[in-house]
């Protein structure tokens, strides 16, 4: 596959896997991905653990499942992510970002507007949306042949010094050249994220991946190869539009967008 299309073919796998496992040659080639990012001085300050085995691919669907159900039934998901979520075609044309929801049960149509007024997540609430959420993404994780968890050794990532933004920035690269590297590979993935948003749940998942002291976790995720039909979640939505380049390009300065033409 040509470079720029990989690229333009990059997107984030919002539902389930094929069950087969990940070839151990592929997940090589997704280290070695990583690998070739760009780093400070070379410090590669990025670790990595390759998840298989199923207890553990299982223990932390749960711990997912359940902080996403929590997540939704306190509103802290809706309140903290409100101002990413799009309603209409119209609204996702202008902004042309966050994510347009596209596909909701009926019963929650009317009440998309007001998702974060308490009628609203009180209808979620009686409705067991939390719990369906929450399920959903126990089943998405759990049907995941690998998982990935991302850390950066603390001899390099000093948060509040230079070093930890330049880990940060390396790790990103790497994570970025390892999503691109699942597109030429027929593969997906998606960010676990909902596990960082509760710092007990964070902790229960460094107890379980025996993360050491001089180790930060940083992020997991989920791989594995895309089906040819691709089903939707009960609850999705779309994230296909990129702004247009005179709504994140200037030229010069600061003071002259750059010209869509």
């Amino acid at each position: 596959m040509e470079f720029l299309e990989v690229i333009r073919k990059r997107k984030t796998t919002n539902g389930p896997f094929l069950d087969k496992p990940v070839s151990r040659d592929h997940q090589h080639l997704l280290m070695e991905a990583a690998s070739r990012a760009p780093s400070h001085f070379n410090s590669q300050p990025w670790r990595f653990i390759l998840i298989e085995d199923k207890a553990k691919r299982e223990k932390i669907a749960e711990i997912g499942g359940r902080t996403m159900q929590q997540l939704i039934a306190d509103g802290k998901f809706f309140e903290r992510y409100r101002p990413y979520f799009r309603f209409s075609e119209k609204e996702m044309d202008e902004r042309r970002d966050g994510i347009l929801i596209d596909q909701l049960p009926g019963p929650l149509r009317p009440f998309t507007r007001q998702i974060m007024s308490p009628s609203a997540l009180g209808l979620l609430r009686a409705l067991r949306v939390p719990q369906t959420l929450g399920e959903d993404n126990r089943k998405l994780v759990a049907g995941s042949p690998l998982l990935l968890a991302a850390l950066l050794d603390k001899q390099e990532y000093r948060p509040g010094e230079l070093s930890g933004f330049y880990s940060v920035l390396g790790l990103g690269m790497a994570i970025e050249n390892i999503w691109l590297t699942t597109v030429e590979l027929g593969m997906g993935i998606q960010f676990v994220s909902t596990p960082m948003e509760i710092p007990e749940a964070w902790q229960e998942l460094k107890k379980l991946l025996e993360v050491p002291e001089h180790l930060e976790l940083m992020a997991i995720y989920r791989l594995g190869y895309v089906p040819p039909e691709k089903p939707r979640p009960r609850i999705d939505w779309k994230s296909d539009h990129r702004k247009r380049i005179s709504q994140y390009v200037f030229r010069d300065s600061c003071t002259t967008p750059e010209s869509d033409d």
